[in-house]
């Protein structure tokens, strides 16, 4: 997954997050090893066989997140 792709993921979670629309963040089987997501708020989002391998995950909330 490329960073716009991310990007655009992450931004439709946060609307799903604060109820303005938006979708769950399902990134199962994503490769985002090296992907910067330092205070990205995961909260309830699928990653499920994700590689975050290198990932920045400082201070990322995970509170909910699927990560078997």
């Amino acid at each position: 997954m490329n960073k716009d792709e991310l990007k655009l993921v992450l931004d439709k979670h946060e609307k799903w997050l604060t109820g303005d629309g938006g979708e769950r963040a399902d990134l199962s089987g994503a490769n985002l090893s090296g992907a910067n997501l330092h205070d990205e708020d995961l909260r309830w989002a699928i990653l499920i066989d994700t590689d975050l391998t290198g990932a920045d995950m400082s201070f990322a909330i995970l509170t909910g997140a699927i990560l078997n």
